[in-house]
């Protein structure tokens, strides 16, 4: 049993080899009719090599990163104050919950029209866009986990002194972290998303713009390696506030 567990942590590879297998075999036995539609997985780690070799990869994806980072962390930020202030004062949820709720379910792609006369195509873009897909469900989640807190916690707190300013930063934050962590986790990911979605359509660089000029040119290689990079920028980035979760709730969630 002990091996077994010892174990247990690779196993996700597993399947994940296992696809990669198939995959090179497939094709390499021309089971998919041509390399034109499905290049073998071999060709497309050579493709991987040469766009970083040659400098084409590693541009494109240091600017959507630059753009992600800008606009996902000023949107946190951003949806954490706002969302503290709604949860915290009833006054302001009561004032401002009708218009989140309101603007929330338009998809943050519904924008792109609007800003792109307001703002024009440059790189402000991409950033307002990931802004407005961070803000909107980080904000509704740290309302929410702020409500939801156990007011018997707030009322002992106060009983014995303490401020609303201690209450609310000693207390209730900490008790709607999990809550506040499950909005930053799933937008971490979804900004990777959008700012694809947003560079293929009005941004000439990034992973975006590379795969349309991929896709233009039938190079269905490097359109896959394109896709990997943002699966796993995906997966790192909601990995890294699963880790944060852990570590600043595991001692009394």
């Amino acid at each position: 049993m002990e091996r077994l567990g010892r174990l247990k942590p690779g196993w996700g590879i597993l399947p994940v080899a296992i696809f990669l297998a198939i995959w090179e075999i497939v094709t390499r036995l021309d089971l998919i009719p041509g390399h034109f539609f499905l290049p073998p997985f071999s060709v497309v780690v050579q493709e991987f090599y040469r766009l970083v070799a040659n400098g084409v990869l590693p541009s494109n994806f240091l600017s959507s990163l630059a753009r992600v980072l800008i606009g996902f962390c000023a949107g946190s930020l951003a949806g954490l104050l706002v969302g503290t202030l709604m949860g915290w004062k009833d006054l302001l949820n009561r004032a401002f919950s009708p218009l989140i709720s309101l603007l929330y379910p338009i998809p943050a792609l519904g924008w792109l029209p609007l800003l792109m006369l307001w703002i024009g195509i440059n790189e402000l873009l991409p950033i307002a866009i990931i802004f407005i897909c961070s803000f909107f469900p980080i904000c509704y989640n740290t309302a929410t986990g702020i409500r939801n807190v156990d007011k018997k916690f707030v009322q002992a707190a106060r009983t014995l002194g303490a401020s609303d300013l201690r209450v609310l930063f000693t207390i209730v934050f900490p008790l709607a972290l999990p809550t506040i962590f499950t909005g930053l986790r799933l937008e971490a990911g979804m900004a990777w998303r959008v700012i694809i979605a947003a560079e293929m359509v009005a941004i000439p660089t990034g992973i975006g713009a590379l795969l349309m000029r991929a896709e233009s040119l039938i190079r269905v290689d490097i359109i896959i390696v394109c896709l990997m990079v943002l699966a796993t920028m995906c997966f790192l980035f909601e990995r890294i506030f699963t880790y944060l979760e852990k570590r600043l709730t595991e001692g009394w969630r």
